[in-house]
Order: C-alpha cells, then sequence, then structure tokens
C-alpha cells in the first residue's frame, strides 16, 4: 500500500481506479484473506502511544514521596550518629513501602488495560459480501464501512453512497457545527473540508453511509495530530491532591512531635544531642504511615475490580472515590431504568384495536414467531401498518449460537421489537425487500422525531413510509385510514387518536406512530424532509411497553435511603415517564413533569429551583440534559449522569461522573464517559456509588487503625519524658519500627480491600469539601483506640517487671528483664492491634454480623503478625538487634486475654450508636 497518496488524492480518483488502488470491492468489499494480508503490511488500526512509559521511573517515584525522602535522610543520619542497625532498618520501611506501592500500582494498570479491552470498539463492515461487526483496530485500507448516527469514525474513508449523513469534525477542526458529507468530490477552504472524505475520529450525527477505508491508525489525519498531542501530562485528580494535603499534613505532624521530644529529651532528661536526635527520629518514624499510599491504591485496585464484576468499568481508579459523593443521578429511562425489550402488546387503529400476544424471539440470527396472531390478508390496515413497521427499519439481527451467545441487535430496541411484531405477522423481511426495495431514507433526529423511506411499488409510484413519535407526527398527517378508505382528518378523529395514546400512557405504554403517502417516481431525487414528510395518511399505533428492570425497586430505596435524588430525563411522553417513575418509587404522585418545551422557556434560576424538588423531564431533547446537570452542580451537587447517544456527550462530560450505556451506547458516548455499564443497569450505578464510598470509607479505616498504633508507640517514650529518665523507655526505636514495617502493614492492607459495611447506603453522601483526616478520625485513633492501647502495653511493660520484684525494686534498666519487658509491650501492641483491626472493620455495625474470619486478607496479615513477633521472641541472632527477649508462659495467656475485652468493648460502643441512631430516625 503506498501511503504517499493524500486524503486529497484518494477523494479525486474515480471510484473505480479506487476501488483497483485498494483491491476492493464496492459491493462485496475485501475477502478475510486479502484482510489477513493487509494487516501484515499496514499493522493494526490502532493510535500508537506516544513516548512509552519509563518503567524505571514508575518504580523510582515510590521510593521519592514527601515522607520517603524524609525517612532517607533519617537513616543516614542515624547511620552517621553511630547506629547503623537504625539507619539500614529505616529504609527498609522505605524499601518495603515503595516495593508495596510499586506492585499494587502496577497490579491496578494491568487491570484497568484489561477492562478496556472488554470493550472495544465495534464496527459495521462488508467483507465477502456479508455485513459483519469487527473490531475498529482489524481494519484495513480497502474495507467497505457501513456508518450510521453515533458511530465514530473509524478510520480515514472515501464516502461511496450516502443518505442525510452529517459528520461532526470538532475533534479536527474545533467547529461544533456538524458538515455535510456526500459521495461526489468538492474541496472547500481548509485542509479538512473535503466533502466525500470522513476522518478518523470524528462522529456520524446523522445520516447513514458506505465508505471505504483509504487509510488506517497513524496515517490517518487523526494519527498525524496525536503525534503532536500523545505526550501532554494528565491533571491532577481531586484524590491525588487529598492525598498530597494528607502526606503534607502528617510529615508535618511527625517533624513537630519529632522536634519536641528532640527538645524535651535535652531539657528533661539530659539526653546528649546525638542520642536526642536518635529519640526523636523513633518518634518521627512512629508518627508516619507508611503503608497509606500502598493501601490507597488497594483499595482503589480493589473497587474497581469489584465494579467491573457488577458491571461498572471505570476508566481510572480516582473515579471510584468520587462516586463516594455522589448525590443526584439523572438517569435515561429507557434500558437504564427499563429492560430496553421494546415488546409491542397492542394494534390501534382507528376502527379498530389488536392485542399482540405470542413471544417472538431472536434464534441465530433469525427472527421467529411462536404464534400466527393475525389473518393480514383480510386486514388490509393492519398489513400496511405492518409493512411501515417492516421497511422503515434499520435494524438487523447478527446471530449466536444457541444455547451459547446471545444474539446482537444492530440497531434500536425500539425497531427490534417492530421486527418480532411483523414476524409474529408472518412477513419476511427480504423477500418483501426484493419486492420493495428501498430508495431513500430521510433518517431520525432528535428534533424532528420521526424517520422516513421511500420504498419502490410494483405499479411504478413510490411510497413514503413514516414512522415516529405522535406528538411530532400529527403535526405533518392531514388524512386517515379507516377500513382502506382515505378521508380528510378532522377534530374528533385527533380527539380520539390523541386520547387513544393518553389512555396508553397512563398505563406506562408508549406509542409509536405510522403514516404513509404516495409520490412520483420522478419526483424521489427531490425529495427532503420539507416537501415529503407533509400531507400524510395516518395509519395507526403500535403500542409497546419497556417494563422496569426487577432489581430496578431495590436500587431507588437505596437511593433514597442515602439521600440520592434521582432525575428521570427522558425523550418519552410526561404522561410514560410519570407512570414508570411513580411505579418504580422514583417520585411520589405529587411530581412536577417539565416538558423539552417548558424547558426552554425556563430561566437559569428557574430551572435551579426546579431541580431542588421531586421533577421529571419528559420530551426533551439529549442536549437538554447538559443544562440540567450544570444546573444541579450550581446548587452545589455532585452529578452522575447516564446517556448513549451523540448528543449525550456534552453531559457526561460536564457531570461529576458521566456514566455511558455498554449495550446500547455509541462510541462518542463511551469516549466522554467516566464509567461504562456493561449491562445498562440503573442498578449497576447504586452498586458502583456503594463501592465509592465502600473506598473511601475503607481509607479512613486505615487511618483510624494506623494512628492508634502511633500513639502506642509514642506513650513509652512521654512516660520515659515525664519521669525524668526514671522510668526506661518502654520500646526500642527499632521495636517501633518492628510495628510499623512488620505487624501493621498486612493487617492495615487487609482494611483497603474491605467490603461495604451494612448499613452504608444508609448515610447521607459525603460533601466535597471532606477531608481524609478529620477531628473524628483523630479522636476515635488518639483518645479511643489509641489511648487502650497505650495504657494496655504499659501495663504488660509494668506486669513484667512485676514478676521480677517491682515495684519493691527499680525498674530494669537493662539486662534480660529490661529486654523482656520491651518485648511484652511490643508484643501487648501487636495484640491490641489484633483487637483493634477486627473492630475498624465497621463503624457502627457488629463485628458478629459481617463475620470475625470474613476478611480473608486480614486474617492472613494477623496470622503473619503473630508469627514475626514469635520469631523476634524466640529466634537468638535477632535479639540483639531488636533488643527482644523470651517471654514465659504467664506473659502469654496476659497477651491472649487482651483481644476478647478490647472486641467486646468496641461492640458495646457500636451498641450504643446504633440505639442512638435509631432513635433519631424514629424521631
Amino acid at each position: 500500500m503506498d501511503h504517499k497518496m493524500t486524503d486529497d488524492d484518494y477523494a479525486q480518483l474515480p471510484v473505480a481506479e479506487l476501488v483497483k488502488d485498494l483491491g476492493s470491492s464496492v459491493t462485496d468489499g475485501l475477502t478475510n484473506t486479502e484482510v489477513q494480508q493487509k494487516l501484515k503490511t499496514v499493522g493494526k488500526n490502532v493510535i500508537e502511544k506516544g513516548q512509552k512509559e519509563n518503567g524505571f521511573w514508575n518504580f523510582i517515584k515510590n521510593f521519592t514521596s514527601l515522607m520517603a525522602c524524609l525517612l532517607w535522610v533519617s537513616g543516614v543520619i542515624a547511620i552517621l550518629a553511630g547506629t547503623p542497625e537504625l539507619g539500614i532498618a529505616i529504609w527498609a520501611v522505605n524499601i518495603i513501602n515503595g516495593l508495596f506501592s510499586y506492585w499494587e500500582e502496577h497490579a491496578a494498570k494491568k487491570a484497568t488495560d484489561a477492562l478496556s479491552k472488554m470493550l472495544p470498539t465495534y464496527v459495521s463492515v462488508i467483507r465477502d459480501g456479508k455485513k459483519i461487526q469487527v473490531i475498529a483496530e482489524d481494519l484495513v485500507p480497502g474495507d467497505l464501512v457501513v456508518l450510521q448516527a453515533g458511530d465514530a469514525i473509524p478510520a480515514d474513508a472515501r464516502v461511496l453512497s450516502s443518505s442525510s449523513l452529517q459528520v461532526d469534525e470538532s475533534a479536527l477542526t474545533g467547529e461544533s457545527v456538524p458538515v455535510d458529507k456526500f459521495a461526489d468530490y468538492k474541496h472547500g477552504d481548509g485542509k479538512f473540508a473535503i466533502d466525500n472524505i470522513v476522518f478518523a475520529g470524528t462522529v456520524v450525527t446523522s445520516g447513514t453511509a458506505t465508505v471505504m477505508v483509504v487509510e488506517t491508525g497513524m496515517n490517518t489525519e487523526f494519527g498525524q495530530i496525536a503525534k503532536l498531542t500523545q505526550n501532554q501530562k494528565g491533571t491532577v485528580s481531586p484524590l491525588t491532591k487529598e492525598l498530597n494535603r494528607l502526606t503534607r499534613q502528617l510529615s508535618v505532624l511527625a517533624l513537630v512531635i519529632g522536634l519536641g521530644f528532640f527538645v524535651l529529651a535535652i531539657f528533661f532528661v539530659h539526653y546528649p544531642i546525638a542520642k536526642s536526635f536518635i529519640f526523636a527520629l523513633g518518634m518521627i518514624v512512629a508518627f508516619i504511615p507508611e503503608g497509606l499510599l500502598p493501601t490507597v491504591t488497594l483499595s482503589l485496585a480493589h473497587g474497581t475490580k469489584v465494579m467491573a464484576k457488577k458491571h461498572a468499568l471505570l476508566k481510572n481508579l480516582d473515579s471510584v472515590e468520587t462516586l463516594g459523593e455522589t448525590n443526584v443521578i439523572c438517569s435515561d429511562k429507557t434500558g437504564t431504568l427499563t429492560q430496553n425489550q421494546m415488546t409491542v402488546n397492542h394494534i390501534w387503529l382507528p376502527d379498530k384495536e389488536y392485542t399482540v400476544t405470542g413471544t417472538g424471539y431472536f434464534n441465530n440470527g433469525k427472527i421467529q414467531f411462536n404464534q400466527q396472531d393475525v389473518n393480514l390478508k383480510n386486514e388490509k390496515d393492519l398489513s400496511l401498518l405492518l409493512d411501515i413497521a417492516l421497511l422503515n427499519n434499520d435494524t438487523k439481527v447478527q446471530g449466536g449460537e444457541e444455547g451459547k451467545t446471545a444474539p446482537k441487535i444492530l440497531g434500536t430496541p425500539t425497531e427490534a421489537g417492530l421486527n418480532i411484531l411483523t414476524a409474529k405477522g408472518g412477513l419476511d423481511l427480504d423477500q418483501r425487500m426484493q419486492a420493495t426495495p428501498r430508495l431513500k431514507e430521510l433518517p431520525f433526529d432528535s428534533t424532528r422525531r420521526r424517520m422516513t423511506t421511500l420504498q419502490q411499488e410494483s405499479d411504478g409510484k413510490v411510497a413514503v413510509y413514516v414512522k415516529g413519535a405522535l406528538s411530532n407526527m400529527m403535526q405533518v398527517c392531514d388524512r386517515i385510514l379507516i377500513n382502506g378508505e382515505v378521508r380528510p382528518m378532522t377534530n374528533a378523529d385527533k380527539t380520539k387518536i390523541d386520547q387513544a395514546n393518553q389512555d396508553y400512557a397512563a398505563q406506562g405504554l408508549r406509542s409509536l406512530a405510522f403514516a404513509y403517502n404516495t409520490i412520483a417516481a420522478d419526483d424521489v431525487s427531490s425529495a427532503m424532509i420539507e416537501n415529503t414528510e407533509q400531507h400524510l395518511i395516518f395509519v395507526g399505533l403500535a403500542v409497546m411497553q419497556d417494563p422496569p428492570r426487577e432489581e430496578i425497586y431495590d436500587a431507588v430505596k437505596k437511593c433514597h435511603s442515602a439521600d440520592i435524588k434521582i432525575i428521570m430525563v427522558t425523550g418519552d411522553s410526561s404522561l410514560t415517564a410519570k407512570s414508570i417513575a411513580v411505579k418504580i418509587g422514583i417520585v411520589s404522585d405529587k411530581a412536577r413533569v417539565i416538558t423539552g418545551a417548558e424547558l426552554n422557556q425556563m430561566s437559569d434560576d428557574e430551572l435551579r429551583q426546579a431541580v431542588k424538588g421531586e421533577v421529571i423531564f419528559a420530551r426533551v431533547a439529549p442536549e437538554d440534559k447538559y443544562r440540567i446537570v450544570s444546573m444541579c452542580q450550581a446548587n452545589g451537587e455532585i452529578v452522575a449522569a447516564t446517556g448513549d447517544g451523540v448528543n449525550d456527550a456534552p453531559a457526561l462530560k460536564k457531570a461529576n461522573i458521566g456514566i455511558a450505556m455498554g449495550v446500547t451506547g455509541t462510541d462518542v458516548a463511551k469516549e466522554a464517559a467516566d464509567m461504562i455499564l456493561t449491562d445498562d443497569n440503573f442498578a449497576s450505578i447504586v452498586s458502583a456509588i456503594e463501592e465509592g464510598r465502600t473506598v473511601y470509607s475503607n481509607i479512613q479505616k486505615f487511618l483510624v487503625y494506623i494512628f492508634n498504633s502511633n500513639l502506642s508507640e509514642a506513650f513509652p517514650s512521654l512516660l520515659f519524658i515525664i519521669s525524668g529518665g526514671l522510668i526506661p523507655l518502654a520500646l526500642t526505636v527499632m521495636q517501633i519500627l518492628t510495628v510499623d514495617l512488620g505487624t501493621d502493614m498486612l493487617p492495615a492492607l487487609g482494611l483497603g480491600a474491605e467490603k461495604s459495611e451494612p448499613g452504608i447506603m444508609d448515610r447521607p453522601p459525603r460533601k466535597r469539601d471532606a477531608h481524609l483526616l478529620n477531628k473524628g478520625i483523630l479522636l476515635k485513633s488518639f483518645c479511643y483506640y489509641g489511648l487502650i492501647g497505650s495504657l494496655v502495653s504499659a501495663d504488660a511493660y509494668f506486669f513484667v517487671n512485676w514478676q521480677y520484684g517491682w515495684p519493691s525494686v527499680s525498674l530494669a534498666h537493662g539486662g534480660y528483664v529490661y529486654a523482656a519487658a520491651t518485648t511484652m509491650t511490643l508484643a501487648a501492641i501487636v495484640f491490641c492491634q489484633v483487637a483493634t483491626v477486627l473492630n475498624c472493620r465497621t463503624e457502627t455495625t457488629s463485628l458478629f454480623k459481617i463475620g470475625i474470619f470474613s476478611n480473608h486478607r486480614i486474617m492472613w496479615g494477623i496470622v503473619f503478625e503473630i508469627c514475626l513477633l514469635t520469631f523476634l521472641i524466640y529466634v537468638p541472632f535477632v535479639h540483639g538487634l531488636f533488643g527482644t527477649a523470651p517471654i514465659n508462659l504467664l506473659d502469654w495467656i496476659y497477651l491472649l486475654c487482651i483481644p476478647v475485652p478490647l472486641i467486646l468493648i468496641d461492640e458495646a460502643r457500636k451498641w450504643f450508636i446504633r440505639k442512638y441512631m435509631n432513635k433519631k430516625k424514629a424521631a
């Protein structure tokens, strides 16, 4: 393939030469053999990443945070002060912490990369004369691609045929106004102003087309631009900023405490400066939570994996945290709150109503029916309506293997429902298309809400078949078909039709109107919306239902319990929208319904007030959703918004969390979103919000757990200072490092993977200005868990001394008794931490309700820390390094008695909190 040709060169080639140059066919496309050969030559259709991530730097940066730099310097000073074992131990903290961080980030990246591969972009192509779907990266020059509204254009391509094709080229030109594309060549002003070329990275906003790929991957215009932009650095996320803030707070806290103890050691205990520094260094190390960053990364990665299992794929880890703040969900109705399985159950004609029975289903790509409902030979009006439903329809079915994979609907659920309806009537699409071929299409758009096709009839005339929303259809119908006869439509007819529609809508049913006309064959070439969709003949209504999802009721209840407001934004009628919203519990009967027409008349202040109450938006265009989201945000809300179409993209970008539909969503919607639902299910959004809250809660649980041991580590030094050195240090610096480096780390990481606490969705969302480290965490850490742990560990120190004669003799300042006493202090801290990590698993729920052993990471962490403690106590060669010594059986009985009462005390505290909360709710 000669890539020296430009897009303009391809645009000017006669079609015959273009096809010859690309080795393709305008009818059959390429063969699979030709595709495989070209893939070897030109490569995959992908935009290559520019500068690859520097693996070495990604590894090194885990050892260069503010905390890490503080510890590196501390280690150097410790070595220079003559305590190399302390310096090496401090460095070990950094090394292990950095390795944890790197490993979790690497695992998280692999997980997100794997998730992104779960949702490849598919395109419709014609190969070997058959229309199939392939992954966009497998396109090659010469491929014949079929485009429709909402498709992201996957490669530079020449337009061979089109119908009302318009393309948004803003990604290349910056101009948001869609441009028309035709099969004929014309080059206007600007590099991309080529009428018969569509470019990769742009989006089809309306119409359909068949195009032939001329350039792929980095040879496209988008690929050339990507080379200039692909190395841009990303912005810092809110969570990263909060973690940086927390890191600075903790570093300053550690330095201030260290400096304070340094001064106190010199003036109260009269230590020399070098010894005072080593003493202070222990305090600095004690107050640095080395496992913070690994725990945060683990929590986010774990949350992402859990969400993926619940059908919610996140593009980046930080979005997990934002989900926890969400307090408003602007949700579509169809497919999100409902099953997106439109089934026609009534056909209404002006003189007759049919109840449609039987179960239509898809099997191996063909539409079958179980029951013949009507005899179309005797029902001429009904036969015409079914004909319109069949031929004015772009939906196809790509079948899967029976019993293995579900067939894929290539189109809309509404049209799929019409296909099932026509199959029940015994109509065959291929036969009807041969008898009445399509000449032209005026595609559906969200403004006029109609679709029109022109079909060649056997008598030489051309039938104009139209379907669309009833309100829009009534604007262009002035005649009516009744029992085979056409007559002018009267006001009584309009009233009767409108009343039937309202009756159906009140039942939560949706009506789709059908009309027709005939024109001369000579008028086809000049047929446009303005001169074709007028003076139509009304035929009837197909009445269908998209039932609510079974799980939506519980999901809505969860949202209400969690103070999360749901705002339905739909294109359906007011009656249908309100019927569904009330049925599933989103709003009460008193809710206000605002239509698109009313919305356009409202000022921003009026809309801001409206979204504060119970409200439903009906008959609104997708682009109206942007304004609704904006006004919710203006009220200080954190908004999640769902969408699937091209016009939803601005709202998805604007929302704090944009949520695209993975099944029915267009490529541009998925690109604009932060999260993609693989099942298009509202309940999956609620599960994701629950997981987002859990992640944030787990990070705070880690802080509570890690800070409480900081106080226990500092308490012996405090007693030493207060007593002026009379009470020896009950914990050495090396033993402090043992807690931070060995015994605390794995249980703390286990907290990062804790499951959602029961009742977490019964609390209001946290405020955006809330911080990870707050007064509640500090009080709980230091004044409750930390104080208890400090008193218990100090008592353990005196317990050993008591066994050897204290208070009759002085406290041991050296030898075996002192080593045993400090070992006992260390062991008591560890056993207090065993109880504390279990207590920290829930805030108010009983530990026994969730199961003591249900978090396997924590249980293995507890096993590890007890094994490590035993190793330090009974292996002789480490005694000198860590200042430990063997302890006796009585000491072990003392230690084993620590966790149970601490757990029971916390259970009593949680019981009182639950009782208080229940009283508050009852009030």
